[in-house]
């Protein structure tokens, strides 16, 4: 007995009170958002059309040559055993800036976090807009303001420029530890609010372990940034890798300063590296 042939793979139909219908148009004058992505692409093509970009003369024959050259005085970075010794001091003083200065900033932000979020529909959160608004302020000033400000006070090195990363990461991570904190489920603090538990146990039991995988991305991502900024903080005197910079690009010591770039790259690629073995491991 012979097996009748497989019919051919067709599409499914339509039901009868369901016909097929074409795909949305791109654009729709009730769509907002299509309103929304049109006026974005204008204001793009606006700041085109405003800004006096020369590309013909960046991308000119001159110009790459120009480049090449600058280039080419990069190589061979400077390798000799008594700088190698001033570039490791100065990359352990970077990594040790921007480490110390973001767990300052992640227990401030936890601190701050609670105080900025509405950890339930019926909380109070009278502290929220002016601890918001103390983030806002804390993250609107960059660090290299901060630590312009605090050389006052602290004095030259790396102790102003931790406390100048400190503070303006503080505002970072501290909205964004109350975004998660707003956003998490409400369920498990809810049944322990039910039976009379503090506030304060129920962030610790209840919302802190749902948030912590984040609070952790954050904080470690936030690190990352730290290391590149806790460089050019060194550019007023605040330690590191970046005084080590300004000084040797101002005598025009090219194949030093490609040494201490190469420096800086290396130390975003391990902080990188460790950030993601971390949260594998959270992850798993």
């Amino acid at each position: 007995m012979t097996r009748p042939d497989p019919q051919p793979c067709r599409p499914p139909r339509a039901a009868a009170n369901q016909p097929y219908r074409l795909p949305p148009p791109l654009f729709d004058a009730r769509c907002l958002g299509c309103w929304f992505m049109l006026g974005l692409a204008l204001l793009v093509g606006l700041s085109f059309w405003s800004l006096d970009l020369q590309w013909a003369s960046f991308l000119s024959a001159r110009a790459l040559a120009d480049m090449g050259r600058f280039l080419g005085e990069f190589l061979p970075p400077e390798r000799s055993p008594p700088f190698l010794d001033k570039l490791l001091w100065a990359s352990a003083e970077t990594l040790a800036m921007s480490a110390l200065g973001t767990l300052i900033a992640a227990v401030l932000g936890i601190a701050l976090a609670l105080p900025a979020s509405r950890s339930h529909r019926d909380a109070a959160a009278v502290a929220r807009a002016p601890t918001r608004l103390l983030l806002n302020a804390l993250r609107s000033v960059p660090e290299l303001v901060w630590a312009a400000l605090l050389l006052i006070s602290a004095g030259l090195g790396p102790f102003a420029g931790t406390l100048a990363l400190a503070l303006h990461t503080t505002g970072v991570l501290g909205r964004l530890f109350a975004e998660a904190v707003e956003n998490a489920p409400p369920g498990p603090g809810a049944a322990l609010r039910s039976h009379g538990v503090g506030g304060l146990r129920v962030f610790l039991y209840a919302t802190l372990p749902q948030i912590l995988p984040q609070v952790v991305a954050y904080t470690l991502y936030r690190w990352e940034n730290n290391i590149r900024a806790a460089a050019v903080l060194g550019v007023v005197g605040a330690g590191g890798l970046g005084q080590m910079l300004a000084f040797h690009m101002g005598l025009f010591h090219m194949q030093k300063t490609a040494s201490i770039l190469i420096a800086m790259f290396a130390l975003v690629a391990i902080v990188d590296g460790l950030s993601y073995l971390v949260r594998r491991r959270l992850a798993d």
